[in-house]
């Protein structure tokens, strides 16, 4: 399904979230944002007290519409505990419920008090520090396991050094691995990331509110 009416799709999602927070009885509100909407392509939950949908002015004509979905409110760490896994359940439940292409997938986008935009501040730093010590030591530095979009991201963060990526492992446990100049990726892949309870936690430390 094509993602051609960004404001119904807004207005599918905020009904999902209200029935998702009210039966579930979380202190949480929510704003639907559409970024690069146009005049009128904009409107409000029936319950103005638990979400909101609002147009967010496009940066030009050819930057792709996108749906952004930011919570807040008493209880959002229910949704970014454990490496944020219901915030990432509550977006895929979305891309399933608005049936879209898999190229149109990255245009929906789910946060809570900014847990994604700080975790991806945190990414970039891990891809710098991890480039600098690849080239220091000329050994294969492998990232904590990720879902696909974090994966996805990394490699982006990573490709202006030059350096080649590949991703190693299955399902959940699946891997990005920075190797050194020249290396052949194909030869000896690495098959296990670092402890994930010990990088989750970091990641968790990192991202708390001060």
């Amino acid at each position: 399904m094509p993602l051609d009416d960004l404001a119904h799709a807004a207005q599918t999602i905020g009904g999902f979230l209200q029935t998702f927070t009210s039966s579930g009885g979380l202190r949480l509100r929510f704003r639907v944002k559409v970024r690069g909407a146009a005049p009128g392509e904009s409107g409000r939950c029936d319950d103005p007290g638990q979400g909101e949908l609002s147009p967010v002015a496009a940066a030009g004509h050819d930057t792709p519409r996108t749906l952004y979905v930011e919570f807040s409110g008493p209880d959002t760490h229910v949704l970014t505990a454990h490496n944020g896994e219901v915030l990432n359940a509550l977006e895929h439940l979305a891309l399933k419920i608005l049936r879209l292409e898999p190229e149109e997938q990255e245009r929906i986008s789910f946060d809570a008090d900014h847990f994604k935009a700080n975790r991806e501040r945190f990414m970039r730093e891990s891809a710098s520090a991890a480039i600098e010590r690849v080239r220091a030591t000329g050994r294969p530095h492998p990232f904590p396991a990720m879902n696909s979009r974090d994966r996805r991201t990394l490699h982006m963060l990573l490709s202006d050094s030059g350096l080649p990526t590949a991703s190693s492992g299955e399902g959940p446990g699946r891997f990005v691995v920075l190797y050194p100049e020249g290396a052949d990726v194909s030869e000896q892949p690495l098959t296990q990331s670092p402890r994930r309870a010990d990088d989750s936690g970091r990641i968790r430390q990192a991202f708390r509110h001060r």
